[in-house]
């Protein structure tokens, strides 16, 4: 929340990073408390009791935050021996005796009431097993089949949440976006939608994210798939899983199918020497152009790689992956966005960010991300040396930057030689151009 003290958004924060630590939720709890949030004091203390149902400070501090008074914590008394009244009597033969009734135990914190209090706030952590099992995406239905991949419903994530980078967003909007924004054109110009588009660049520099954006542009849904989600041990089993992905987003459509690690999933098939890795080859290229006519309609595929060179040059044919486009280390003004992104939880003062922007130069999205978890380490470290909570200052910021060196340097090292000595058909000239504009060829 935007009234809260530094203090409570960092506690916030640690308490995400270690959500088992009954301890330190309880800190948070306490001072949510003393600062009148009985709301936000009752949920903290309610996970707590989730991960600890037996501790005592966790219900008393529950307790004092539903405003209810506090069950007693000492133990009952013993229970004495009944006293008989009667007069005695002659010796009667001997028989078992019967055990003294113990008296009921003092009244107990009312723990259903509490559980009806929070029910809405914090949801249960385990469900019945009996219940029928759940797909991917929280249905309970058959796990098998075209329907179990998980799609990400359309996104609010667009372009305009991508920082800087615009020279990317006008070669998405000029080779993408606006043919599939303007159907009468498209159709004027005969235009088809067949074909998809090759992000490729440095690793770290938000291939994915864009990826994301492009389908919040479309209004499309989103399907991620990875290596783990092919590979399979049977005999076809990994050609079928490839056949399933693109029938889920036939039925999806419109919805953007993401390679991720192209040149994992579609490596060089001359390269290949495991029969298993061809067929999924063969099987992607299958489905990239469609068993029917226009029956992948509304199926826009993007992928995504570190290392074009190594992806097979059959998926860069013409109405498949025909579209690169080059995914550079973020420009300034997304350094900006970044930066800000990372910092805004943090307890922070006196922050220079054009400077730090400045000393970032080359570094990737993954890069900026390192100095500012690497700063709040190195405030933390000397908070609990000395036993005063600081701020991450701008001394922490730029300390972490020099110790860091840019993760894009060995991978422009190793795709100058590419650019230089096998740009067949032009497919690197953006590179080159690049490393011209940078002096680095």
């Amino acid at each position: 929340m935007s009234d809260e003290s530094p203090l409570l958004r960092s506690l916030r924060a640690a308490v995400a990073a270690a959500p088992d630590d009954v301890p330190l939720r309880l800190h948070l709890a306490e001072l949510l408390l003393q600062a009148g949030r009985d709301d936000d004091a009752v949920t903290e203390a309610a996970v707590a009791l989730q991960h600890a149902p037996g501790d005592a400070d966790a219900r008393a501090l529950m307790t004092r935050a539903m405003g209810l008074p506090e069950a007693p914590r000492t133990a009952p008394p013993a229970p004495q021996a009944p006293q008989d009244p009667r007069p005695p009597q002659a010796p009667q033969p001997p028989h078992t005796p019967e055990p003294p009734h113990t008296p009921p135990s003092p009244p107990d914190f009312d723990w259903a009431a509490a559980e009806q209090e929070v029910g809405d706030i914090v949801p249960p952590r385990f469900v019945d097993g009996t219940e029928a099992p759940l797909t991917v995406d929280g249905h309970g239905d058959d796990p098998g089949g075209a329907d179990a991949w998980d799609v990400d419903v359309p996104g609010a994530v667009r372009l305009a949440d991508v920082g800087g980078m615009q020279e990317v967003k006008d070669r998405l909007e000029a080779a993408f976006l606006a043919p599939m924004r303007n159907p009468e054109l498209r159709r004027l110009y005969g235009k088809s939608l067949r074909g998809g588009l090759l992000l490729y660049g440095p690793p770290g520099c938000g291939k994915t994210f864009i990826a994301r954006a492009v389908a919040g542009e479309l209004g499309a849904s989103f399907l991620s798939v990875s290596l783990s989600d092919i590979l399979d041990m049977y005999i076809g089993a990994s050609e079928k899983n490839v056949h399933d992905i693109f029938e889920t987003a036939r039925a999806q459509a419109p919805c953007v199918v993401f390679l991720d690690e192209l040149d994992a999933l579609g490596a060089k098939r001359s390269r290949s020497h495991h029969s298993g890795l061809r067929n999924v080859v063969n099987q992607l290229l299958t489905e990239l152009d469609g068993i029917a006519a226009d029956s992948n309609e509304g199926v826009f595929v993007l992928a995504a790689t570190n290392v074009p060179w190594d992806v097979d040059i059959a998926l860069r044919r013409p109405g498949r992956l025909d579209r690169t486009l080059l995914v550079l280390p973020p420009d300034a003004a997304a350094r900006d966005a970044i930066l800000r992104y990372h910092l805004r939880d943090r307890p922070i003062e006196a922050v220079d960010l054009g400077k730090l922007v400045r000393a970032t130069e080359d570094f990737s999205g993954a890069d900026l991300a390192h100095v500012c978890e690497s700063a709040a380490e190195a405030a933390l470290l000397d908070s609990a040396r000395t036993g005063t909570v600081r701020m991450i200052t701008m001394k922490d910021l730029m300390g972490a930057a020099k110790q860091i060196r840019p993760s894009t340097e060995p991978w422009f090292s190793a795709a100058r030689n590419v650019a230089t000595f096998a740009n067949d058909g032009g497919m690197y000239d953006d590179l080159l151009a690049y490393l011209k504009r940078k002096r680095k060829l």
